[in-house]
């Protein structure tokens, strides 16, 4: 008998065939895929469905997909298959409206600053925008030396926009990709149906309970979404165990109705 259930072994092989045809045949499908900020031009509906198969690194791939084989197949095991589907989108899907909702709040003021200052491009305005690129300010020191003794110089106010269009561009339209918030769902529901269940962590000597775990996940990534600046959708990984958390506390709900 396989360990490997059915629905889990599929989403394994779309994930990993996915990952391979990227990197074979050089496809760029992290910019037509990847779930873009709703601020983005690149911005499509389709790609709250399509990023959840897109990863963008050999380890970004590993840790995912091994915490699927590890807790997915003993999940649908548990759920059935058809009930683990449904559950595996609605927590990845569900997670990244979450993730666009706490971006939408995060990129605002980036949003209104940036709309501002190409309305009305000025240096006063275009060095309070660099000011937020602390590790660039020194490389447009002397261009705003020079913007602020020469402001209505054509030149000087068309460079500024550039820059700042550029600036924007990088922070808006970077994409999110990978399965995390529906795996960080899979890692709930898993605690949820086993909370006593003793996980190994490799730096400590003894299992840790699974519900510990999650709490500590939860904990964690609720921290670093307001206190670590990194590439990493924290947003999406608490709406993964928010939304796994009431699926499952609806499924068993509904389940122990039908008994």
């Amino acid at each position: 008998m396989s360990l490997v259930t059915p629905v889990v072994k599929k989403i394994l092989t779309i994930n990993v065939l996915v990952f391979f045809v990227i990197k074979i045949f050089n496809f760029d499908f992290i910019h037509l895929l990847g779930l873009r900020n709703t601020y983005s031009d690149y911005f499509r509906a389709y790609q709250l469905f399509t990023h959840l198969f897109i990863h963008s690194s050999f380890g970004h791939l590993l840790s995912n997909m091994f915490a699927l084989l590890t807790f997915g197949s003993i999940l649908e095991m548990t759920m059935k298959s058809r009930n683990f589907v449904i559950f595996y989108l609605t927590t990845g899907i569900g997670a990244s409206l979450l993730y666009l909702l706490g971006s939408y709040f995060e990129y605002h003021d980036v949003y209104t600053q940036y709309i501002t200052f190409v309305t009305d491009p000025n240096p006063e305005l275009f060095d309070a925008y660099i000011k937020q690129f602390s590790s660039l300010y020194n490389n447009y020191y002397g261009f705003i030396y020079d913007f602020m003794h020469d402001p209505n110089n054509p030149a000087y106010i068309e460079k500024s926009v550039s820059i700042v269009k550029h600036l924007y561009s990088c922070i808006i339209n970077i994409p999110c990709v990978g399965a995390s918030g529906a795996i960080f769902g899979v890692l709930t529901a898993f605690a949820m149906f086993f909370p006593n269940a003793r996980l190994s962590i490799f730096f400590l000597p003894i299992g840790v309970k699974a519900k510990y775990i999650v709490i500590f996940y939860g904990l964690y990534e609720l921290y670093a979404s307001m206190s670590i600046n990194d590439n990493i959708a924290h947003f999406a990984h608490i709406g993964g165990i928010i939304i796994a958390y009431f699926f499952i506390k609806l499924y068993k709900k509904l389940k122990k109705q039908r008994i």
